[in-house]
């Protein structure tokens, strides 16, 4: 089964590692740093967000720049905080379980937990070295990340793509465990060793015919959520329903919305829905993983993006927004390194 994952792997450039699939934008980003004399000239692009929202930019702090009822209730839990803190801050919030758990910086879902218990909380917050969130379970079945894009000196932005999200779930037939289950399906397979560590035993459960089991309860790519471009659906209704919200937003021009939504009609008209993250100037245009693409529309995606971020930062520059220094820089990288580190094994 290796064997035969590595060569679906090899065939499919969604899975190739990201230092392979980014060596065009490598190289303009290069031109631009060049151009702007500044490596770190990503920070201009949303200048209301800690570098942009391209590294160590607190989830906190961008929830409180949104409307309120636009996102989860969220409980914060600060690294100092003992468990039993932990659990009175969570309860004074008033979030019922389950909860799903995360850093307040970090990225591509690691170390994102659902917990439905005061017992786990505890849990999590003993081994957690981080900042971290509380935040309620959102009980709209569908999923999408929105790319949004906006010069500064416009005041209607633009959709530039939409992925839609399939959670990694698995469908019983009456006889197949869900580790049997899992192997049925590449994407899934690769993921069966992560999701023993989460439902240990639960592997070997058989599901009755026809139940459905979400395994991963939140839409990452790298934890097995299949991503289809959903650009088609993009709409004069929906442009104008995001661009409202993006304006509440200070000095945002550049990123993507990951949005839980109960239907599209609602959405256009700024209903049943909630914004469960927004990503800055590292958001890429996660449309590009739908497996029908080509690693040449993904090249051609991800160059457009990043051109879009170098010209807002470029205009924000010459509005006097300066670029994050060298010395600066450099320090929020390593902070970054470091900070990732935490998540290992975690």
């Amino acid at each position: 089964m290796k064997t035969r994952i590595f060569l679906h792997k090899l065939a499919n450039w969604e899975y190739w590692p990201q230092q392979i699939v980014y060596i065009p934008v490598y190289l303009q980003w290069i031109w631009y740093s060049l151009r702007a004399r500044s490596v770190f000239f990503f920070n201009a692009s949303n200048p209301s967000i800690k570098n942009g929202g391209f590294f160590m930019e607190s989830k906190k702090e961008i929830y409180d720049m949104l409307p309120i009822g636009t996102y989860p209730k969220t409980s914060f839990v600060a690294m100092e905080m003992s468990a039993e803190e932990a659990i009175d801050s969570f309860q004074i919030s008033k979030i019922d379980f389950p909860v799903i758990a995360k850093p307040n910086m970090g990225q591509r879902g690691t170390a994102v937990k659902k917990l439905h218990s005061l017992d786990e909380i505890s849990a999590y917050a003993k081994r957690a070295t981080f900042d971290f969130l509380i935040q309620e379970c959102i009980p709209f079945e569908n999923e999408i990340g929105i790319f949004y894009v906006r010069y500064p000196h416009e005041q209607l932005g633009k959709i530039t793509g939409i992925v839609a999200k399939e959670f990694l779930s698995v469908t019983g037939d009456g006889v197949s465990t869900i580790e049997k289950l899992l192997q049925k399906d590449f994407r899934h397979a690769m993921q069966a060793s992560a999701i023993a560590k989460e439902i240990g035993a639960g592997m070997h459960e058989i599901l009755p015919m026809g139940k459905k089991r979400k395994l991963v309860p939140f839409g990452n790519h790298i934890r097995g959520s299949k991503f289809t471009d959903a650009s088609h659906l993009i709409t004069p209704k929906l442009v104008e329903a995001i661009n409202a919200i993006c304006l509440e937003i200070p000095d945002f021009y550049f990123g993507r919305l990951d949005v839980m939504f109960e239907n599209w009609r609602d959405l256009e008209n700024g209903k049943k829905y909630a914004i469960i993250e927004i990503n800055g100037a590292s958001s890429e245009p996660t449309h590009i993983y739908d497996p029908k693409h080509s690693i040449f529309f993904g090249w051609k995606e991800l160059t457009r993006h990043l051109r879009y971020m170098f010209e807002i930062a470029s205009i924000n520059k010459r509005k006097g927004v300066s670029y994050l220094s060298r010395k600066d820089g450099i320090r929020e990288y390593r902070e970054y390194v470091a900070h990732n580190k935490k998540f290992v094994d975690f």
